[in-house]
C-alpha cells in the first residue's frame, strides 16, 4: 500500500465549490491543519451556464472565500485586483460588486495556488474503520475515463458538493426526450442560440436567474421576431429586500434563532423568507421594464408576455410540428390556460441531496425525517461531530447556508472543530437586533423590576404566554403568509450567488 493510501489528513474535502475552496485557502496556511480537496470536475468552474456578460454578483466584494474570517489572506479578492493589475480600475468604478465573470476568475486564481486540491475524482465511497476515514475515488482523464482508483484516509470528512439543479414535475419527462430545447438555467449559455431559433422561447420561474435570461434575450429576440415568454407562479415579479436590518439575518445571532425552532416552523419561514434572496435586484427590474419601454416606443407592439401567479401544471410536446404545449393554472382565479413555445428555460432552483457515497457510514450519519441531512448547528452531521456540511443547510440554519458572505465564518467554525482551537475569530454576536424572546441582560435598563406587574397583569401575562406555545397561536400571533413567494419550485435558484 502506498504512503498517500496509508497518510492520514486531518481533513478530507468532498467538492470544491466556492465554499469548499474558501476552506481550502482558510486551511492551507495553517501549520496544524493537513488537508486534501476532492472534485469530479477537471477544474474550479461558477456557473458557467450563467456568465452572462456584463452580469454582476450579488454581494459585494468582501464576500470572497476569505475576507471576512481572515481579511489579511492572501486569497482575498483585492489582492487578485492587486496581481492583476485592477486594483485601481475597480477603485475607480465604485462598485462593491465585482462582475460574475470576474469572480470566477477570482476563484479560479485561488484555486491555481494551492497544493491541496485534486480534480477529476469521483467520490464512489465512504467507509470507516478505527475512527479513520476512508474515501474511495475515481480517477478520470480527459475523456472522462477512469484510469485509476485512488484512496484518502483522514480524521474528518466535509461535504461541500454543493446543490443539484432542479425542474418542475411538468417538464421532467421532456428534459428526458432529448427532443428539443428544455433546459435548465445552469444549461442557458450553451443553448442560447438554440433557443432563439426555437421561434418561441417560455422562461418558467422567477428569481435574479430568470430575469438576467429574460434581460439577455428580449432584444435580439424581439429583432428576430421571436416570442418571448416569462411566466412565474410568484405573485409578482417581485425585487429581493436588501435593508440593513434585514440583512442582519445573515448572522450567528439570527442562526442560533432558526436552528432552535420546531422542524415545522422552520420549514414555514424557509419558503417565506425566500424573498430575502431569491428576489431579482432592483436595478435589473429596472432596467428590464426600460427596455421593454424603449421597445415599444411608436406604439409598437412587442411579442412578449410576463405573467405572475401562473403555475406549470402539464407539458407535453406536439409531434405535429415539435412545439411543447404548456398548461398554466393561475392561483388566484383557479382559472387555467395554454400556452405554445418552442423552447422551455426552466429558472426553478437547486437542491441539496444526501450524496450516495456516504451509504457506506450507514446510521452514522443523522438523517431528519424527511432524508435530509440533520446538521447540527456547529454544523455537523454525525455525534462525533466529524462529518461536517457546507451549505446543505438550509432546512435547518435558514438564509445564512447559501450566503456567500458566511461562508468563511462557517469554515471558520469547521476549523475550530478540527484544531480544537480557534486560528480564526469566530464571532457570536453582530446584529443590533435581538432575535426571539430577550433576556434580561439583553433588556438591560428596560427589565422590568421584580414586583414591577401586579399579581392580575402577570397572570394575564402568563396566559398570553401560554397561548403562544403552539405552532397555530405561534404563527397566528405574528400574521405568518400562508403565500408561497418563491419559483415554480420550492429549492432557491443561484444558492451560491446570492447574499440573502
Amino acid at each position: 500500500m502506498s504512503t498517500s493510501e496509508t497518510h492520514v489528513h486531518d481533513i478530507v474535502g468532498i467538492g470544491i465549490g466556492p465554499f469548499g475552496l474558501g476552506l481550502a485557502a482558510l486551511s492551507d496556511p495553517l501549520p496544524d491543519v493537513d488537508a486534501v480537496f476532492l472534485d469530479q470536475r477537471a477544474e474550479f468552474r461558477w456557473h458557467p451556464g450563467m456568465m452572462i456578460e456584463g452580469a454582476t454578483v450579488q454581494v459585494p466584494f468582501l464576500a470572497d472565500l476569505v475576507t471576512m474570517a481572515d481579511p489579511t489572506s492572501r486569497f482575498s479578492f483585492l489582492q487578485f485586483l492587486k496581481d492583476n493589475g485592477r486594483l485601481y480600475p475597480f477603485y475607480i468604478r465604485e462598485s462593491f460588486y465585482p462582475l460574475r465573470a470576474e469572480f470566477d476568475e477570482y476563484c479560479r486564481w485561488v484555486a491555481a495556488q494551492l497544493e491541496t486540491l485534486r480534480w477529476n475524482r469521483t467520490v464512489t465511497s465512504v467507509t470507516k474503520d478505527d475512527g479513520i476515514y476512508t474515501v474511495t475515488a475515481e480517477v478520470v482523464d480527459g475523456s472522462r475515463q477512469t484510469v485509476r482508483t485512488e484512496t484518502y484516509r483522514a480524521h474528518n470528512l466535509v461535504l461541500g458538493v454543493g446543490t443539484s439543479p432542479v425542474l418542475p414535475e411538468a417538464l421532467l419527462e421532456l428534459e428526458t426526450e432529448g427532443a428539443g430545447p428544455v433546459i435548465h438555467t445552469s444549461q442557458y449559455l450553451d443553448h442560447r442560440e438554440t433557443l432563439l431559433e426555437s421561434g418561441s422561447i417560455t422562461i418558467v420561474g422567477s428569481g435574479q436567474s430568470a430575469a438576467e435570461i429574460y434581460r439577455d434575450l428580449i432584444e435580439e429576440a424581439e429583432a428576430r421576431d421571436v416570442r418571448l415568454d416569462w411566466v412565474t407562479r410568484s405573485p409578482r415579479f417581485f425585487p429581493m429586500e436588501y435593508t440593513k436590518l434585514t440583512l442582519e439575518m445573515t448572522s450567528p445571532e439570527y442562526t442560533d434563532h432558526f436552528r432552535a425552532l420546531p422542524d415545522d416552523l422552520r420549514e414555514q419561514l424557509g419558503r417565506e423568507q425566500r424573498t430575502l434572496y431569491k428576489g431579482i435586484s432592483a436595478e435589473l427590474v429596472d432596467d428590464i421594464h426600460d427596455t421593454l419601454y424603449r421597445l415599444s416606443r411608436g406604439g409598437r407592439k412587442l411579442r412578449t408576455n410576463l405573467l405572475a401567479e401562473s403555475e406549470l401544471i402539464f407539458a407535453g410536446r406536439d409531434a405535429n410540428n415539435g412545439d411543447y404545449a404548456l398548461r398554466f393554472r393561475n392561483t388566484s382565479l383557479d382559472k387555467t390556460f395554454d400556452r405554445r413555445s418552442g423552447s422551455v428555460v426552466s429558472a426553478t432552483g437547486y437542491k441539496s441531496q444526501v450524496p450516495a457515497f456516504l451509504d457506506g457510514l450507514g446510521e452514522e450519519v443523522r438523517l431528519d425525517a424527511k432524508g435530509r441531512l440533520d446538521v447540527s448547528r456547529h454544523y455537523t452531521v454525525n455525534d462525533a461531530g466529524t462529518i461536517h456540511v457546507l451549505n446543505g443547510e438550509e432546512h435547518t440554519h435558514g438564509v445564512t447556508a447559501p450566503d456567500l458572505g458566511f461562508g468563511p465564518w462557517r469554515a471558520s467554525v469547521v476549523l475550530s472543530h478540527v484544531t480544537g482551537r480557534e486560528p480564526y475569530p469566530v464571532e457570536k454576536t453582530i446584529a443590533f437586533q435581538t432575535f426571539g424572546v430577550p433576556d434580561d441582560g439583553a433588556l438591560d435598563d428596560g427589565a422590568l423590576d421584580s414586583g414591577a406587574l401586579d399579581d392580575a397583569a402577570a397572570d394575564t401575562a402568563a396566559a398570553d404566554t401560554a397561548k403562544l406555545s403552539t405552532r397555530e397561536d405561534f404563527e397566528s400571533h405574528f400574521d405568518f403568509s400562508d403565500s408561497d413567494a418563491d419559483s415554480d419550485t420550492h429549492p432557491a435558484d443561484d444558492r451560491e450567488m446570492t447574499h440573502v
